[in-house]
């Protein structure tokens, strides 16, 4: 199809579940449940098709429809092979894992009618994007898909807050966790300024409020990074508690914990005698880790983790993946 590259919605995999949190915002075409993203074609929802080979452009209630494909560059733009199920009187669906889908941050799809038909949303969609066709027209739509790694929760782990600026109209907090989305994530006027809670899962996030339309840092976090405006973004370095555990040697007089993590400091991370076990808790960013431990001066690799690797001395160590 000629004017598919013009069309793009953007994917960014949900690494929790959030059941149907795209309609929330009145979002048509697709919908999550749990871990798919279910494509959802409601023939009342169109009023125009255009045709594959002219891109010349019909009356939706002309088609005679039979069976109904979703179609993007995440299945080489087939028009047979994600085969939508009939639900209802002119209603279908498909349901497809989030996994199935990679971390690419384009992507492109629209609905094909009987193999050879394009659906095409109507502009005034809170998901539909408008796109001029190789003749000159306006006619041509395709949806918004978003689905982000990060949702705003009120009970979230993590918390933006901007103290003040009590006079603006709209503060939006945008960063990698959203792609730097200018919109998405409204923040809430509260009686301090203005705050917003996310779940994040670990890992390094850049960020900037957006205070009535002007860019700026966050006024309260000293860790930031420059960026390619000659500015800077806020860091924020969201760490998860990992409990490290090593059962028996209750006669041992000391067990220590060391890793890549401190760098294999051999006295810092003294673990605790607990229940029958030696344990110790961290916080760490996400990313693999070595790690050993130490009971009595004797090096020992963690018993029960079955995951292990030659570190760059060929030393055996054990590894832990924070995610």
């Amino acid at each position: 199809m000629k004017v598919l590259t013009r069309y793009f919605f953007i994917l960014l995999l949900f690494l929790c579940s959030v059941p149907n949190y795209g309609q929330e915002n009145g979002i048509k075409g697709y919908w999550i449940d749990g871990d798919e993203v279910v494509f959802s074609f409601d023939a009342d929802d169109f009023n125009k098709a255009s045709k594959d080979d002219s891109g010349d452009l019909i009356d939706f209630k002309d088609l005679n429809i039979k069976k109904v494909v979703v179609s993007g560059n995440f299945n080489g733009w087939s028009k047979d092979e994600w085969l939508m199920k009939p639900v209802g009187s002119g209603k279908y669906e498909l349901r497809k894992k989030i996994s199935k889908f990679t971390d690419e941050f384009l992507w492109e799809f629209k609905f094909v009618i009987n193999n050879s038909y394009w659906a095409e949303p109507e502009s005034d969609f809170s998901n539909a994007t408008p796109a001029a066709d190789p003749y000159g027209k306006n006619y041509y739509t395709a949806y918004n898909l978003k689905l982000f790694t990060a949702i705003p929760d009120k009970n979230g782990n993590t918390s933006f807050i901007l103290p003040g600026y009590h006079n603006a109209k709209d503060v939006v907090l945008s960063g990698t966790f959203n792609r730097w989305d200018l919109h998405y994530f409204k923040m809430n006027h509260t009686e301090r300024g203005w705050e917003l809670n996310l779940n994040l899962k670990p890992g390094i996030y850049e960020y900037k409020f957006i205070v009535d339309g002007d860019w700026m840092e966050d006024p309260n976090n000293t860790a930031k990074i420059p960026n390619e405006f000659n500015g800077y973004n806020s860091l924020k370095n969201i760490q998860k508690q990992v409990t490290f555990s090593l059962n028996g040697y209750q006669t041992a007089q000391e067990v220590i914990l060391t890793g890549s993590f401190d760098n294999w400091d051999e006295h810092k991370i003294k673990m605790n005698k607990k229940d029958g076990a030696w344990v110790r808790r961290l916080k760490l960013s996400a990313g693999k880790y070595h790690y050993k431990f130490i009971v009595d001066g004797e090096w020992l690799v963690d018993p029960v983790n079955s995951v292990m690797e030659y570190d760059e001395n060929g030393n055996i160590n054990s590894v832990y993946i924070v995610k």
